[in-house]
């Protein structure tokens, strides 16, 4: 079920607004190009900085637009255990197919707390629940020994994406955890070395502005034809790098406005693009065919 290309969507805004008709638009393009699953209100959708009537809100329109068509991994993840709780229920109740919950940010738990985070949020529902990793953003790693027992503890604690940017820990987690444990790519450029040692996918920021393409990648490599995902993924690369000349998700965000598929507004405390690294944004988007 969660496998392929899951799109980490972004969340367009107008006049300081999120705009739900374009949502709508985006997840239709999704779809339509093959697409494997969305995730709503994860990092790309700038959860936070969305209010929680947003969040909830947000999570309910995706969920009514692709109508079981795709699974629905809502982002539920909060610093505060109760409140991560109570969005993870919402997502349920609204029908969605699964929770990406991050691992807890800026209070910094020990192995401990973390473990004792997750198994409440994944003990106060039905749904599968899906470990977000990324050290970077949160300031703590949920290592492996962590990742291994909330797998063998909790049965909907079904997968992790990982964006350590280790695939050191990624070979780790890909032995200490079960072996339907599903391992996702957090990170585009390490998408394919990660399908090399099991990995299922990735959930994708790239994948905003070139669906196709990613889900193909993915595709290819877990069908076995390996050069020709290699290739593609290759080709990948430059515009990947593209999408982090700054903080995730100003570029993606800028680059769906230059394709027209968006507006590539973002809220404070993100902000425009400097300029020498929208040159450099608009170049790589020529390069790949995206615009002219």
């Amino acid at each position: 079920m969660f496998k392929g290309s899951i799109v980490a969507i972004i969340t367009p805004f107008k006049k300081g607004r999120v705009d739900y008709k374009t949502l709508e638009d985006l997840i239709e393009f999704q779809i339509k190009n093959g697409t494997s699953g969305i995730v709503p209100c994860g990092t790309t959708g700038e959860s936070p900085t969305l209010t929680t009537e947003e969040h909830l809100k947000v999570i309910e329109a995706t969920i009514e637009t692709v109508k079981k068509r795709v699974p629905v991994i809502a982002g539920t993840g909060s610093n505060s255990t109760a409140e991560a709780i109570e969005l993870t229920k919402h997502a349920s109740d609204a029908g969605a197919d699964a929770a990406l919950v991050v691992s807890p940010y800026y209070n910094r738990p020990t192995q401990k707390g973390l473990y004792l985070h997750f198994k409440a949020v994944a003990n106060s529902v039905d749904i599968p629940i899906i470990l977000y990793n990324i050290a970077a953003r949160t300031g703590v790693n949920i290592e492996t020994p962590t990742v291994a027992k909330l797998a063998h503890d909790c049965k909907n604690i079904v997968g992790v994406k990982e964006a350590s940017g280790s695939l050191d820990q990624m070979q780790a987690v890909r032995i200490a955890a079960p072996k339907d444990f599903v391992l996702l790519s957090g990170d585009d450029a390490l998408t394919l070395p990660l399908l090399s040692i099991g990995g299922m996918g990735v959930i994708s920021v790239v994948a905003n502005i070139i669906p196709a393409d990613t889900s193909k990648m993915v595709e290819l490599y877990l069908k076995g034809k390996h050069e020709e995902a290699r290739k593609l993924h290759l080709k990948m690369i430059p515009l990947i790098k593209a999408m982090f000349l700054e903080t995730n998700p100003i570029p993606v965000k800028k680059a769906a406005e230059l394709m027209g598929l968006a507006a590539g507004d973002v809220r404070l405390p993100l902000c425009d693009m400097e300029e020498g690294n929208f040159e450099k944004l608009k170049k790589a988007l020529k390069e790949y065919g995206l615009i002219k």
